[in-house]
């Protein structure tokens, strides 16, 4: 059975290119368009994997993930960050809210599926700290 990924991300060509991947590598996916549809499909679908965008209207990435870590149903749902700003300060903000690694942007479409598979593994490996 395909692993069933959440896509949250407000810009919808974000999430058709990250669908469209995504489901070439066989991973079943569902989407959302901001944190507060992001909470609800993620108690609704419980999905092996959120890919969660950190900076969205309506309900942040830091937000949801909060709400999702503080519900017993969604807590152990794996969460990997997007964010344009995974270096110095906002790296820290992301794991203060318990993302499980992040991924960052502009998300190399090569690599985002052994990404995927480390973070599905839960070895906590983030995007681009392969070589270090």
């Amino acid at each position: 059975m395909a692993k069933k990924i959440l896509v949250v991300d407000d810009v919808a060509q974000n999430r058709m290119l990250l669908k469209d991947v995504l489901r070439y590598f066989g991973y079943e996916v569902v989407e959302a368009g901001d944190g507060e549809e992001g909470v609800r499909m993620a108690r609704e679908e419980l999905p092996d994997l959120i890919l969660m965008d950190m900076n969205m209207p309506v309900m942040d990435g830091y937000t949801a993930l909060r709400i999702l870590r503080s519900d017993p149903l969604t807590r152990g749902l794996r969460v990997a960050a997007i964010t344009s700003f995974a270096m110095g300060n906002d790296n820290g903000s992301v794991f203060a809210a318990e993302a499980d690694g992040y991924i960052s942007k502009p998300i190399d479409i090569r690599e985002l599926p052994a990404m995927m598979e480390k973070i599905l593994a839960g070895e906590g490996k983030m995007a681009g700290e392969e070589g270090k």
